[in-house]
């Protein structure tokens, strides 16, 4: 989603979905699905705007700032466009000391970003994160928040660099 996001309003699709998510819970507490709702709207945009936050706050009858407050508190919601692939690269305590953080800086110098960086052809976005729990698998990462990698050399991060942009055809 580019600029437009200013201008972001639910489809009927999406508004199905969230009403799906809110019949979850009680008639007086479906704010209660607001994770579902970002998660939802993440899903189809690729990130959450200020705009889908209202749209959310709307829907769900709750202050804007309420949903703010959540989609801030979670790294798991982008508040900004990224790449295609967005890889977290866990750096906590487990991870950093079987090569967490060597993974994060082989994967800097693979792609070209620094942390928190986007390749230029927009194919990667690489970050850290904190406990992905999964410590015994260390050095592990998440791609696009779904997909767990565990013991992660340099030859296993470059396969997986290197097979996403075969994938994408780059």
């Amino acid at each position: 989603m580019t600029a437009a996001a200013a201008d972001y309003t639910l489809s009927d699709a999406t508004r199905a979905r969230f009403d799906r998510e809110v019949a979850k819970y009680p008639a007086d507490q479906k704010q209660s699905a607001v994770m579902a709702c970002l998660s939802i709207v993440q899903q189809e945009q690729g990130w959450v705007s200020q705009s889908a936050e209202k749209a959310i706050a709307q829907h769900l009858g709750m202050p804007e700032i309420a949903v703010r407050e959540v989609t801030t508190f979670y790294n798991m919601y982008n508040q900004q466009p990224l790449g295609r692939f967005k890889l977290n690269v866990c750096t906590n305590l487990p991870c950093q000391l079987r090569g967490g953080g060597h993974a994060l800086q082989h994967l800097e110098r693979k792609l070209g970003v620094p942390m928190n960086g986007t390749t230029p052809d927009g194919l990667f976005t690489l970050q850290q994160s904190e406990c992905l729990g999964a410590c015994a698998d260390a050095p592990v990462m998440l791609v696009n928040d779904r997909t767990m990698c565990s013991f992660m050399s340099n030859d296993k991060l470059d396969q997986l660099v290197d097979g996403l942009r075969q994938a994408e055809g780059k």
